[in-house]
C-alpha cells in the first residue's frame, strides 16, 4: 500500500459538484477581482471566527508583513516569537525591518509563556503567537503579558482555522489574526490566499486600502501599498469549503484520536493538546529520537512523511545576519531533529491509518 503524506484530491472530490458549480459561476460572471465573492467570503469568515471584520489578501505571508507594517512596527523594534515556527512567521517581522526575538516552545509546540517576560526590552513592540499544527496557544496568559507591557498582539493562525482556547476562536485574542488559505490548510483554497481578522473598523479599512495599491478609490492612492488581493475564484471556492469546515475539522479530530489510541511504541512520543483548548490537527506531529531511521523505515513501507520543520528559522541561511549559532535554542533545535508529521488528510480511510499504525508499532 502507498500512503501519501497528504492527498488534496480527496478533499476536492468530496465536494466536487459544489466546487465545480462555484468555479463556473465565477468564471461566467466576468468579474474576477474584488467582487461579491470576496466581500461575501469576508463576511462569512468573520462571522465564523466571531470577529467584526475580515479582509482578504493574497497569502498568509502578506497577512503577516502587512499587519506589522500597518501596526507601525519596523526598524529598531523587536517582536517576540517562538523559535519552532515556519520561517514565514519570522519573515512577516523582518520584511518591515524589525528584529525577531526567539522564545523556546512548551510541550504543546506553542510559545513557552513562562519565558516571554525575560525577553521583553524597551524595544519590544509586539508578541507574535503561532498556533502551530492546529493547536491553540495559551492565550489567557499571553493576553495578560501584552496588557501589562502595552504590547501589540498578533496571532499567526495559518494552521488553526477553527481551533479554540477557552471556547474562543484563535484569531480573536489579539490586534490582528493572520490566516493562510494555502491548499493544504484545513480551510484551503486551490492556490494561494490569505486574510486578516480584526475588531477595529479603522484598521480594517487600512488593510483594504493597502492591499489595493494603497487606493481607496481607483487611481487615487492614499499610501504606497501593495497588490495583495484575494481573487474572486479563490474566494468563491473558499466559501464552499467554509460551509463544510466543521465536518472537515471533526474528521481530522477523529483521525488524530485514532492515531493516539492505537499507536503503541515507546520510541514514539505522541502529541497532546493544551488543556482548555481544541486542536484541529492541521498536522499530527510525533517525536522520535531515531527520527531519520523511522522516516526511512516508513518510506520503505510506502508511507510518506514530512518534517515541519527541519531547519529552525534562527539557523536558516536567510537569517545568518541575526548571529544565532547552533545551541542557541536547544529545545527548538531538538524538536527540529526529532519531529515527524504523519499522513493526515481529508478522506483518509481507516485501512490507510491502520497500515500507518502497524508500521509505526513494528518499528
Amino acid at each position: 500500500m502507498e500512503i501519501a503524506t497528504n492527498r488534496l484530491d480527496r478533499g476536492f472530490y468530496r465536494y466536487k459538484e459544489e466546487f465545480e458549480e462555484k468555479a463556473l459561476e465565477v468564471l461566467r460572471s466576468g468579474w474576477y477581482v474584488l467582487g461579491k465573492e470576496v466581500s461575501s467570503f469576508e463576511k462569512e469568515f468573520s462571522s465564523y471566527i466571531g470577529e467584526k471584520y475580515c479582509v482578504g489578501l493574497a497569502s498568509g505571508l502578506d497577512a503577516l508583513w502587512i499587519t506589522f507594517r500597518l501596526l507601525g512596527i519596523g526598524h529598531g523594534d523587536e517582536v517576540i516569537v517562538q523559535g519552532n515556527t515556519y520561517i514565514a512567521s519570522v519573515m512577516g517581522i523582518t520584511i518591515n525591518g524589525a528584529t525577531p526575538v526567539f522564545v523556546e516552545p512548551d510541550e504543546y509546540f506553542g510559545i513557552d509563556v513562562s519565558k516571554i517576560e525575560e525577553k521583553i526590552t524597551d524595544r519590544t513592540k509586539a508578541i507574535l503567537v503561532v498556533h502551530l499544527y492546529g493547536m491553540a496557544s495559551r492565550m489567557d496568559q499571553i493576553v495578560k503579558i501584552c496588557r501589562k507591557y502595552n504590547l501589540k498582539l498578533v496571532e499567526d493562525c495559518a494552521q488553526s482555522h477553527g481551533a479554540q482556547f477557552a471556547d474562543r476562536m484563535t484569531g480573536t485574542f489579539g490586534d490582528v489574526g493572520c490566516f493562510s488559505f494555502y491548499p493544504s490548510k484545513n480551510l484551503g483554497a486551490f492556490g494561494d490566499g490569505g486574510a486578516v481578522i480584526v475588531n477595529n473598523l479603522e484598521l480594517a479599512e487600512k488593510f483594504r486600502v493597502f492591499r489595493n495599491y494603497g487606493s481607496e478609490k481607483r487611481y487615487y492612492n492614499k499610501v504606497v501599498g501593495a497588490n495583495s488581493r484575494l481573487d474572486e475564484l479563490q474566494a468563491g471556492l473558499l466559501r464552499v469549503r467554509l460551509r463544510h469546515i466543521n465536518e472537515i475539522n471533526q474528521e481530522r479530530i477523529q483521525l488524530a484520536k485514532y492515531y493516539t489510541q492505537n499507536i503503541k511504541n515507546r520510541k514514539i512520543i505522541l502529541p497532546k493538546p493544551l488543556n482548555n483548548s481544541t486542536c484541529v490537527w492541521h498536522q499530527y506531529v510525533v517525536q522520535c529520537e531515531e527520527r531519520n531511521q523511522l522516516m526511512e523505515y516508513l518510506k520503505r513501507r510506502g508511507i510518506g512523511t514530512l518534517i515541519h520543520y527541519p531547519i529552525p528559522p534562527h539557523l536558516s541561511e536567510a537569517y545568518q545576519y541575526l548571529g544565532y549559532k547552533p545551541g542557541a535554542l536547544p529545545i527548538t533545535e531538538h524538536l527540529a531533529d526529532t519531529i515527524l508529521s504523519l499522513p493526515m488528510y481529508s478522506g483518509m480511510t481507516i485501512d490507510e491509518q491502520d497500515y500507518v499504525i502497524d508500521a509505526l508499532n513494528s518499528f
